[in-house]
C-alpha cells in the first residue's frame, strides 16, 4: 500500500469530512481514509495497481472541494 497526504481546501465541517470519505473509499483499490480537519490534510493509503491520485482529485473535485497540494 501507498499513502498519500493531498491538502484539500473548502472543508468546514465533520458533514464536510463525511462527503469527502464517502466519494474516496469506494474506489478500487483504497484502504483507508485519515482526515484532519484543522488542516485539510486527506490522508489516503491506497494499491498503486488500483487506483490514482488522479482518480483521488476527480473524486474531490466531484464533490466540490479543491485539491491545493499533493
Amino acid at each position: 500500500m501507498e499513502k498519500i497526504t493531498l491538502t484539500v481546501k473548502g472543508m468546514t465541517c465533520m458533514g464536510c469530512v463525511r462527503s469527502v470519505k464517502n466519494v474516496l473509499e469506494p474506489l478500487p483499490g483504497v484502504g483507508s481514509v485519515d482526515i484532519t480537519l484543522e488542516n485539510g490534510q486527506v490522508a489516503i493509503s491506497y494499491d498503486t495497481s488500483k487506483a490514482s491520485v488522479e482518480q483521488f482529485r476527480n473524486a474531490i473535485s466531484d464533490a466540490g472541494y479543491e485539491v491545493v497540494a499533493g
